[in-house]
């Protein structure tokens, strides 16, 4: 009910902000700019002090901008990309910025949507767990809407996080299970990878091709599972 006092966002023309320049928001903007999803001159971020983040954004169009504040006033859907232990304090020196016509978005781990929404000072939020395959296109994301967040809303998150990989939906009080699969489980993909490399080796295979068979081998297993979608033991 709530989510139809807001203005709709507009999905041909938006602009898309990033608070916070790490890896996971690089790896954003980047899929989402280039699949073509979103043109790089409409996203922006702001980095005060790493000239390094500075140039991997500016690498691929994306405007730098010198401050939060600056960002979040051109956007129309914000992302809040920061470390988890300073999204609060992050979040409400922006609030007076935080108007309820922008779409809020939070990745910050373990952060839940009650407290995101009490900080800005209003619920059209959407949390969303990616993983760190997202730098290579194939993140394997969840998200779950706010209570003012409305159905379009979520489509618009959901096809921009598609263009990183995939996303489905479900209800927040599974995401801490979610964290351990999704956002632990590469860790321990590469883990096995690397103990098949190392079987490879013990077996006389130079190390360079037992790595790059053991990585096939895994993206291969995983893309019969994927897209069968029969269990593991039976494709």
């Amino acid at each position: 009910m709530e989510a139809t006092q807001f203005l709709a966002i507009q999905t041909e023309t938006y602009k898309l902000g990033f608070i916070g320049a790490g890896k996971m928001a690089e790896s954003i903007a980047k899929g989402a700019a280039q699949s073509g999803f979103l043109p790089a001159p409409r996203i922006s971020t702001s980095i005060h002090s790493n000239p390094a983040r500075r140039v991997a954004f500016e690498s691929f169009g994306v405007k730098v901008l010198p401050q939060n504040r600056n960002v979040v006033e051109e956007s129309d859907v914000v992302i809040f990309s920061v470390k988890p232990q300073v999204v609060r304090d992050v979040v409400l020196e922006l609030r007076p910025l935080l108007t309820k016509d922008k779409l809020l978005v939070s990745i910050a781990a373990g952060t839940k949507l009650k407290d995101l929404q009490e900080w800005a000072g209003h619920s059209r939020f959407i949390r969303v767990v990616p993983n760190t395959p997202s730098a290579v296109g194939e993140a394997a994301s969840v998200m779950c809407l706010g209570g003012a967040a409305s159905e379009e809303d979520g489509e618009l998150v959901a096809k921009l996080f598609g263009s990183v990989g995939k996303i489905w939906r479900a209800d927040e009080k599974l995401f801490d299970a979610i964290v351990g699969l999704s956002g632990s489980g590469p860790a321990y993909i590469y883990l096995a990878i690397e103990a098949l490399a190392d079987g490879g080796v013990a077996a006389g295979l130079p190390r360079e091709l037992a790595m790059g068979l053991a990585s096939q081998t895994v993206l291969g297993a995983a893309s019969m599972a994927s897209k069968t979608g029969k269990h593991p033991w039976s494709t």
